[in-house]
């Protein structure tokens, strides 16, 4: 029996699923923002995720109205799961979202989340709200299901239809039907989870196992900095093994790999155990702001570069790049801890000046960029690399420091007036 289907948030994860769906039938796209429901009406996606052909070929009604669910039977939750400021899981906006659903909820109804959270949160933290605000019983009057998103930003390969796919649902009756509802937009496998609570734990493991790995690549770098060794050329010799596992060192922000192992850390401490090792990775990626501004720090005191008053430009602000989005950015501490120093700051970011992006500090456009005794270029997006050293080598003063975060470009063709350094 097909199913009319609705998708409740419409950002990186849900819009993707939205329009896969709805290049088949007919869907309901729901959020709460009203400036990106009029966006997405004119077909436009600010995120860039989706393009304005995919988004006109697409049969979807965006809307605001929550009253427009009660005629969808299967309806997939995808909205934010951030963390607290004292880095906490914050369900808030996962609770909000079932009780909107709850007041919409018609029998015999299947809701599939797709938030990542930790393992038991479908079942202990929104099963009781759907019940609550819909007068129905979960398992008689509506069922529910997850199946972890696997959406990556910028990725435009990897997409939503082409990432093997978890489904799991309360019965197997259910599991069946949420696998065959999936099935029939995705290319690739899908893996039938044997509960809800399997389904959760692996999602919650596949960014908490990539940010330990990227832990220890940012240790490696920091060990090598103090040895005066090349990082990238370590890890290019040891590539050279069968079994190396090619992780880089970085920052780590955004809303997935630096916040979801606070989701299972929570869960772990309240079941009376300390995850060391999970912890101790995110002090490691948490702190590498603060070492690449020591180290900049070190390098112009060397150098004999004024530190107060100086002027520092930042090339990309975002926490990834060729990405218009700024929550977690860890170059945002970067930026604070400069200013701690006395030093000027001069940011150009060319996706958040193409979206007209506001922050505290002035976007300056790339090809305005003034000559500073420093460049960090935190965020190696394509425009800047475009440019290469022949664009690049200008903005620094000569005797000044380039810090290329990521390594993006090629050490050897540096001008020689320029002290580079990578992580």
């Amino acid at each position: 029996m097909a199913r009319k289907i609705a998708v409740v948030g419409l950002g990186y994860v849900g819009l993707p699923v939205a329009v896969a769906f709805g290049q088949k039938e007919n869907v309901v796209g729901f959020d709460i923002n009203e400036e990106r429901i009029q966006a997405l009406q004119n077909n436009i996606d600010t995120t860039k995720e989706v393009t304005t052909e995919n988004l006109e070929k697409a049969k979807i009604d965006f809307t605001s109205d929550a009253t427009k669910l009660q005629a969808c039977d299967f309806i997939i939750v995808a909205v934010p799961t951030p963390i607290t400021n004292d880095k906490q899981p914050n369900l808030a906006p996962l609770i909000s979202v079932s009780q909107t659903i709850g007041e919409n909820l018609t029998e015999g109804t299947i809701v599939v989340y797709e938030s990542t959270v930790y393992p038991g949160v479908t079942e202990e933290e929104c099963v009781p709200v759907l019940e609550k605000y819909s007068q129905l019983k979960a398992g008689q009057g509506f069922y529910v299901g997850y199946s972890p998103e696997r959406i990556n930003p910028g990725d435009k390969k990897n997409t939503f239809s082409s990432i093997n796919k978890i489904v799991s649902g309360q019965t197997e009756a259910v599991t069946e039907i949420v696998y065959e509802t999936y099935k029939s937009v995705i290319q690739a496998d899908v893996y039938k989870a044997s509960s809800i609570k399997v389904a959760e734990a692996a999602k919650v493991i596949e960014n908490t196992q990539r940010d330990l790995n990227i832990a220890l690549m940012n240790e490696f770098a920091m060990i090598f900095d103090r040895l005066d060794i090349d990082t990238s050329e370590v890890l290019a010799a040891a590539k050279t093994k069968w079994n190396f596992l090619p992780f880089a060192p970085g920052l780590v922000g955004g809303h997935c790999i630096s916040v979801d192992p606070y989701y299972l850390t929570h869960k772990a401490q309240m079941l009376g155990y300390d995850p060391h090792m999970i912890l101790a990775g995110r002090r490691i990626n948490d702190g590498m702001s603060h070492f690449i501004v020591s180290s900049l720090i070190k390098k112009m005191i060397a150098a004999d570069l004024p530190i107060k008053n100086s002027v520092v430009t930042i090339l990309g602000v975002t926490f990834k790049e060729n990405v218009p989005d700024m929550r977690n950015s860890k170059v945002m501490d970067i930026i604070a801890e400069l200013k701690q120093f006395g030093i000027e700051v001069q940011l150009s970011d060319t996706v958040l000046a193409a979206e007209g992006t506001k922050l505290d500090d002035e976007l300056v456009p790339f090809a305005e960029l003034k000559p500073s005794h420093a460049v960090i270029m935190a965020v190696p997006h394509a425009e800047f690399l475009t440019t290469g050293w022949e664009g690049l080598a200008d903005l620094v003063t000569p005797g000044g420091i380039f810090m290329d975060v990521k390594g993006a470009l090629n050490s050897a063709e540096k001008p020689n007036h320029i002290d580079y350094w990578r992580l």
